[in-house]
């Protein structure tokens, strides 16, 4: 399965969640790591017009900027990446942990690292809501726990498509 496919797949179909447990690491990789960049590029642009509107309200540090924007760029790009990457590995570890929680409950086979894959599938949808909320700039705490929980009833949706324990 290419990219696209796994994606749309993801935002639909608990059942195939389930089977993406199966899919190889490196298309794993692929498809979080494809994921991050787009979440870093809205970061970068976001704070690149951020940055323009303080330049404005700042006359004195205008030719400083200019001096440095060569610098500051990158490394911003840079650092941005680390962080969401940093901050999706956690997101997704935390409910991969949860997943195992649910299959024991339920008493379903599934290891760490098939939930680990479940729940980057799983939280596709969770995710692509809260780049919406925070392009149009509307977050609060009640968004952020409607959005975990969308992910939990996707992995709870997802946790009963794997195998029964005997």
């Amino acid at each position: 399965m290419n990219l696209f496919q796994l994606f749309k797949a993801s935002l639909h179909s608990p059942k195939k969640i389930a089977a993406f447990r199966l899919v190889p690491i490196g298309k794993t990789m692929q498809y979080v790591f494809t994921y991050v960049l787009i979440i870093t590029i809205i970061s970068f642009v976001q704070f690149i017009n951020g940055l323009s509107i303080q330049q404005a309200n700042m006359e004195d540090i205008i030719e400083y900027f200019k001096d440095i924007k060569w610098l500051i760029y990158p490394s911003a790009f840079v650092l941005l990446f680390v962080l969401n990457t940093l901050f999706i590995f956690i997101r997704i570890s935390i409910f991969a942990y949860i997943g195992v929680i649910l299959l024991s409950i339920l008493k379903h086979k599934g290891e760490y690292r098939h939930m680990w894959r479940s729940a980057l599938f799983a939280s596709t949808l969770p995710m692509l809501i809260s780049i919406v909320f925070s392009i149009i700039h509307w977050t609060n705490g009640y968004i952020e726990l409607a959005i975990y929980m969308i992910t939990l009833v996707y992995l709870f949706l997802t946790c009963k498509y794997y195998p029964i324990k005997r």
